[in-house]
């Protein structure tokens, strides 16, 4: 599967309003 291209600092793709690195960043 293709993972989304996000920075670790940009908003999580997943709509959570957090970082994608405090939120879905952090289970890679």
């Amino acid at each position: 599967r293709s993972e989304p291209k996000v920075g670790r600092n940009d908003p999580c793709p997943c709509g959570s309003g957090q970082k994608y690195k405090q939120c879905c960043g952090k289970l890679k």
